[in-house]
C-alpha cells in the first residue's frame, strides 16, 4: 500500500506496508535478547494489547491506537516496537514533524532497525527532500540488504531526482528536443495517465500507426501470385493423348479381379497395425507429469506448514532442517546463522506461526511459496507477507533455500 503524493510515485506507506513492520519489530526481539539483563525490568505489553493497538492501526483510527500506545510506553519507554508503532500512528494523524522526531530517535537508538529509515524517507518524500530520503533508504538497505521495501521506495526517489533533472535541463534549453520524450516516459510510468509535458511530444506516438501500414503493403505485394494460375493451361494437351491409352487398359483389369482373393491376408496385415495400435496406450503415462506436478504443490505446501509447526513447537531441530544445508543470510555463515535463530526462538516461552493466503508454484525440482504470516510470541506480535524459494533434495524433500519478506 502507498501513501499518496505528487508528482512521484507514491512511496510504500509507513507501516500498514506489513513488512516494514515485521522487519522492524522482529529486529526488536533480536535487541530484547541481546540485553537480557534489562528485559526482565519493564513490563511487557500484553498480547492483547498489541494486537488491539495493531487492529486499531490496521483500521486507521490512530487517536485511540495512540492512547492505547502511550500507556504502554508510561510502562515501559525503550521498547523499540512501541516506539515504532507510535511513529506510524503521529504520521497517520498528519503529525509527520513529531513522527520524524520518534524515528530519527529510533535509529539513533537501535541503527540495525532497517524499518525506521524506510518511515523516515517517506516522511522526507512527503516535505520533497528526495536526498534525505535516498540516504535513509541507502541506510536501510545496507542494514538489511534484503528489505524489498526499501528497494522500491529508492527506485521511486530516483525517479523523481530523474524527473526534477529534466525538468531543469528543459528550463535551461527551451529548444531541447531530446529531453521532453524521457520526462514523458518517466511520468507514465511513475504517474499512469497523467501527462503534464509539452504537446511537442505527443507526435511522438504518431509513428505506431506507420507500422501496420508498412504490415499491411507488405501482405498483399503476393496477392498477384494467382497469375500464376493460367499455367496450369498447358496441362489440358497432354490430358486428350493418355485418354485412348486408358482404354485399352480396362481390358487387362478383369484378370486382376479373382486376383484379390489373397486380400484377405493384406486385410490382416492392415487389422494388424489397427491391434498395434489399439494396443499402444503408450500414451497413458502423459498424465503421469501432471500426477507429479500436483504432488508436487501438495508437498511444497506441506514442508511449509511442517517449517511453521517446527517455529512454533521450539523445535530447532525440525526448524534447521526446513532449510538446506548451505541456507545464509547476507554477512552471516550457516552456523552463525543457526546460532541467530537459536538465540531468538529458544528463549522465547510461546510462539504461535500461523500460514495464510498460501500460494504455491512449481518448476522442475524448484518452487516458490507466498502467503501471509502471522507471527505470536510473549514479547512480539506481527504479520507480513513473505516468499520462500525451496528446491528439492536428492531425497525428495522440499527444503528452503531462500527467505524474503514484503512484496
Amino acid at each position: 500500500m502507498r501513501v499518496p503524493r505528487s508528482p512521484l510515485t507514491p512511496l510504500h506507506q509507513l507501516t500498514l506496508a506489513i513488512a516494514a513492520l515485521t522487519l522492524a519489530t522482529a529486529t526488536a526481539a533480536a535487541l530484547a535478547q541481546a540485553t537480557p539483563a534489562a528485559a526482565p525490568v519493564p513490563a511487557s505489553p500484553s498480547a492483547a494489547d498489541v494486537a488491539e493497538i495493531q487492529r486499531l492501526i490496521n483500521a486507521h483510527q490512530a487517536t485511540q491506537a495512540l492512547r492505547l500506545i502511550d500507556d504502554a510506553l508510561a510502562k515501559n519507554p525503550k521498547d523499540p516496537a512501541m516506539r515504532f508503532r507510535r511513529g506510524v500512528t503521529l504520521s497517520l494523524l498528519d503529525r509527520n514533524a513529531d513522527a520524524i522526531q520518534v524515528f530519527q530517535k529510533l535509529v539513533e537508538d537501535h541503527p540495525e532497525m532497517p524499518a525506521p529509515y524506510n518511515n523516515l524517507a517517506v516522511l522526507y518524500g512527503h516535505q520533497g527532500d528526495y536526498n534525505k530520503a535516498r540516504a535513509a533508504l541507502v541506510a536501510a538497505i545496507r542494514t538489511n540488504p534484503q528489505y524489498a521495501t526499501a528497494y522500491q521506495n529508492l527506485g521511486d526517489v530516483y525517479a523523481q531526482l530523474a524527473s526534477e533533472a529534466y525538468q531543469k535541463a528543459l528550463q535551461i534549453d527551451g529548444k531541447d528536443t531530446v529531453t521532453p520524450p524521457k520526462l514523458l516516459l518517466l511520468r507514465e510510468l511513475t504517474n499512469p495517465g497523467v501527462s503534464s509535458v509539452a504537446t511537442s511530444a505527443a507526435p511522438a506516438p504518431a509513428p505506431v500507426p506507420a507500422k501496420p501500414v508498412q504490415v499491411a503493403a507488405a501482405t498483399p505485394a503476393p496477392a498477384p501470385a494467382p497469375v500464376v494460375a493460367p499455367r496450369p493451361a498447358p496441362v489440358p494437351p497432354p490430358a486428350p493423348a493418355p485418354a485412348p491409352v486408358v482404354a485399352p487398359k480396362p481390358v487387362p483389369v478383369p484378370p486382376p479381379v479373382p486376383a484379390p482373393a489373397p486380400a484377405p491376408a493384406p486385410k490382416q496385415t492392415t487389422a494388424a497395425p489397427v491391434a498395434a495400435r489399439a494396443s499402444a496406450p503408450a500414451p497413458a503415462p502423459a498424465p503421469a507429469p501432471a500426477v507429479a506436478s500436483s504432488n508436487g504443490v501438495t508437498d511444497v505446501t506441506e514442508a511449509v506448514h511442517a517449517w511453521a509447526s517446527a517455529w512454533s513447537r521450539r523445535d530447532m531441530a525440525g526448524y534447521l532442517a526446513a532449510y538446506t544445508p548451505d541456507y545464509a543470510t547476507a554477512g552471516k555463515s550457516h552456523k552463525a546463522w543457526e546460532e541467530d535463530r537459536k538465540t531468538r526462538i529458544l528463549p522465547r516461552k510461546h510462539i504461535a506461526v500461523q500460514v495464510s493466503d498460501l500460494r504455491v508454484s512449481v518448476n522442475g525440482d524448484k518452487a516458490q511459496a507466498h502467503f501471509k504470516q502471522i507471527y505470536e510470541s510473549d514479547t512480539l506480535s506481527t504479520s507480513g507477507h513473505k516468499t520462500l524459494d525451496l528446491v528439492r533434495s536428492p531425497a525428495g524433500k522440499w527444503l528452503i533455500r531462500q527467505e524474503s519478506v514484503g512484496g
